[in-house]
């Protein structure tokens, strides 16, 4: 069940898109954010879904101050695309999966307050990831919504978006159900493009070797017999 507090009829309202705190920690909390919103939209692509990374997510109309900037958000049933920040009430949906890649210096507020709020909000599922294992010792912990509470995951896997999830040294691996592939990250794509192209060259130049040899024994013996 939903729970947003009341609106309040203003205008005139701002609502920021930034208060300039860094996106993260440190770089394996931003390689995790940036890695895990560029595997879900690649995944997502076609659909009517978008992934955001550290933008406000306004909950309440009227009340600019009520806000929170998850680390990844997947909303569903809504225009692909980026925004400068997130309103429910413009947009319609709530964030159906919530990442939080969480240290230390985050652990009271991402395993109490925000749990709590994405709990009323109706966030059907919420990952904590801690890169360095530095308070969750399993680095990964997810969390799905029954009734209007959290329930610890134990089968690593993501309902909403059909994705097992697993721990792949600092970041999240994530593999189809249907298939078992894996979602390749930036990183991996860009090996996999070079393997490729390499397998293309190499056989390009086999084949312009063996039409080669074709053409110097033509030029010996003739046409090949048919």
């Amino acid at each position: 069940m939903t729970a947003i507090l009341p609106t309040k009829e203003n205008t005139e309202i701002f609502y920021p898109s930034g208060d300039g705190t860094p996106l993260a920690e440190t770089y394996d909390h931003v390689y995790a954010i940036i890695s895990t919103v560029e595997v879900l939209k690649q995944y997502l692509e076609g659909r009517q879904a978008t992934v955001l990374a550290n933008q406000f997510l306004y909950y309440s109309q009227g009340f600019p101050k009520l806000r929170v900037a998850p680390d990844v958000m997947v909303i569903f049933d809504v225009a692909p695309g980026g925004r400068d920040n997130y309103k429910i009430w413009e947009e319609g949906q709530v964030p159906v999966v919530i990442f939080e890649m969480t240290s230390p210096g985050t652990e009271n507020q991402d395993n109490f307050f925000k749990k709590d709020l994405y709990a009323q909000l109706g966030v059907k599922e919420y990952w904590l990831f801690d890169p360095k294992g530095e308070w969750i010792s399993e680095k990964l912990r997810g969390y799905r919504l029954r009734g209007e509470i959290y329930e610890l995951i134990t089968d690593s896997r993501s309902e909403p978006l059909q994705l097992r999830l697993e721990v792949e040294a600092k970041l999240i691996g994530f593999y189809r159900e249907d298939t078992g592939e894996k979602l390749l990250i930036p990183d991996e794509l860009a090996a996999a493009l070079r393997e490729q192209t390499l397998a293309r060259q190499a056989a390009e130049e086999r084949a312009a070797e063996m039409e080669a040899l074709l053409a110097r024994y033509r030029e010996r013996f003739g046409e090949l017999p048919e």
